[in-house]
């Protein structure tokens, strides 16, 4: 009689090895990393399509992979500061939508064109307050590299963007923050909404 016992163990050990070595590829194509990759990819199409599509083309072709990519609402309450809690749920609710409205048409306005660019992901590590760093690059021929830092945190069992650092480490929510709270303390939040509605009317308008 044939023993099939070390049959048996072998392939029990190649089915639990090709197991374990699948996790870790089906978590990275749903991580930081790959989040990051995949925004880059649209907003790359984009450029290279940007005369042809215009700013208004440019901004509905963004605007699914933004919303879906960043956590705009988490970034509009953190750029709010205090003044988000005091908010009724109305206005919190027009206040995302302005500045979603404005954040996308900043990238449509910004990404008007392609000269060769590329987009380079480089490498994760730790953040704070359990975040993970995706460190990226813009390779420009014929210029500098510009160094751009997603900070990313998984919410709801979904990676998204929630803060980007510039080449010179500054924070992306730090600087609205900053210039959001001159307009709170003057208009409140609906004086907000109003001027980052104003802004993305201007931008669309080019």
């Amino acid at each position: 009689m044939i023993n099939l016992r070390p049959l048996l163990r072998v392939l029990t050990l190649l089915i639990a090895m090709t197991m374990a070595a699948a996790v870790p590829v089906a978590a990275a194509q749903d991580g930081p990393s790959h989040i990051v990759t995949a925004f880059h990819g649209t907003l790359l199409g984009v450029m290279k399509q940007a005369e042809t599509l215009g700013i208004q083309g440019r901004y509905k072709k963004l605007a699914g992979r933004i919303e879906e990519t960043f956590h705009l609402g988490l970034m509009a309450r953190i750029s709010s500061g205090s003044y988000w809690r005091k908010a009724p749920a109305g206005d919190s609710e027009k206040l995302v939508a302005a500045f979603s409205r404005l954040s996308i048409s900043t990238y449509a306005s910004q990404f008007d064109g392609y000269s060769g660019q590329s987009f380079k992901t480089i490498s994760e590590a730790p953040g704070p307050q359990n975040t993970i760093l995706v460190k990226t690059q813009i390779i420009d021929p014929g210029s500098k590299s510009i160094d751009i830092t997603y900070v990313t945190r998984q919410i709801n069992d979904q990676w998204k963007i929630i803060d980007v650092l510039l080449d010179t480490g500054i924070s992306e929510l730090a600087v609205r923050r900053s210039e959001y709270r001159r307009i709170l303390k003057t208009g409140g939040v609906n004086g907000l909404i109003d001027t980052l509605n104003a802004k993305a009317d201007q931008l669309l308008a080019q």
